[in-house]
C-alpha cells in the first residue's frame, strides 16, 4: 500500500522560513521558501541570495554547496568533492558528508530520497518532461538502492488544481504508470494532471511505500514559494537541500 500522509511543516533558520517533513527526521533536509531563497537570476534578489546562501552553508557546517546545471534531463550524477559544475543534471546523488547539495523548482516536482540503509541521498528534478523520462525511478535505480529502503519527500509543486496541459504531454505522462486512476481531471476541456502523484505512483510501482507528498501548490501557495506559470517566467526558485 502507498503511504501518503502529510507529515510537513515550517521551520526556520535564522529566522528565515523553511519546509521540512517529519518522514525524513533525523535527516538534515528542508525546501527553501520565498524567505530563505538561494537561487535566482533576478538582479534585485542577488544580495538576498547570496546571503541567505552563506547563512546555510553555516547552518549545514559544510565546505560545499553543490546544484547542478538543470535541463529538465534524465541524467544523474553522483557528487565528488571538489567538484562543482555537473552540466545537464537532473539529479545528483549525495555519499558523503563534506557537501551539501540542492536543486531549484519553481513548479516542478522537487523529490528527495533518502536510502537509510546506505545513508545515501539524493534529490530528482520532475517537471513534465523529466517525469515522462521517470527520472525519480531512475535516480533510485543509480543508487542502487532497495526500494524497501528508500524514504521519499515530493516537495512543494503545482498541483493538479493548476496545471492544465495539452493532449501530447497528457498521453506522455498517462504512458508512465500502470495506473492514472486519480491523477488528472477534466474542466471545460482542460486536462489538469497532478504530477506530483505521478511521481509518487512511479515510485509506488517499483516498490517504494514509504512516501511523503507535499499539501502546497506552488501557483496558489505563490505568497510562499516561486511559481513559473504564475509569475511569468519568473527566475526565481526554491530549493530542496540535503546533507548526510
Amino acid at each position: 500500500m502507498l503511504y501518503i500522509k502529510d507529515m510537513f511543516y515550517f521551520d526556520e533558520i535564522n529566522g528565515k522560513k523553511i519546509l521540512k517533513s517529519d518522514l525524513l527526521e533525523g535527516v538534515t533536509h528542508f525546501f527553501t521558501t520565498r524567505e530563505s531563497v538561494i537561487y535566482s537570476k533576478e538582479p534585485e534578489m542577488a544580495e538576498l541570495v547570496e546571503h541567505n546562501r552563506e547563512l546555510i552553508k553555516n547552518f549545514l557546517k559544510v565546505d560545499e554547496l553543490v546544484f547542478p546545471n538543470q535541463t529538465h534531463s534524465a541524467n544523474v550524477a553522483f557528487t565528488k568533492v571538489g567538484k562543482t559544475e555537473y552540466p545537464e543534471t537532473d539529479a545528483l546523488i549525495l555519499d558523503n558528508n563534506s557537501q551539501a547539495i540542492f536543486l531549484n523548482f519553481a513548479d516542478c516536482t522537487p523529490i528527495i530520497l533518502y536510502d537509510k540503509k546506505q545513508n545515501i541521498a539524493a534529490i530528482s528534478h520532475a517537471g513534465w518532461r523529466g517525469t515522462v523520462q521517470k527520472i525519480a525511478p531512475k535516480t533510485v535505480e543509480t543508487m542502487n538502492s532497495n526500494p524497501n529502503d528508500i524514504l521519499a519527500v515530493i516537495g512543494p509543486a503545482i498541483s493538479k488544481c493548476c496545471y492544465n496541459v495539452g493532449d501530447n504531454v497528457f498521453n506522455q505522462l498517462k504512458e508512465t504508470v500502470d495506473d492514472f486512476t486519480g491523477l488528472y481531471s477534466q474542466k471545460n476541456d482542460l486536462l489538469f494532471v497532478d504530477l506530483k502523484g505521478i511521481n509518487a505512483r512511479q515510485l509506488r510501482e517499483i516498490g517504494i511505500d514509504k512516501i511523503d507528498v507535499c499539501p502546497y501548490c506552488t501557483s496558489c501557495d505563490n505568497d510562499m514559494f516561486f511559481s513559473y506559470r504564475k509569475e511569468n517566467a519568473t527566475t526565481s526558485r526554491h530549493s530542496a537541500v540535503i546533507r548526510l
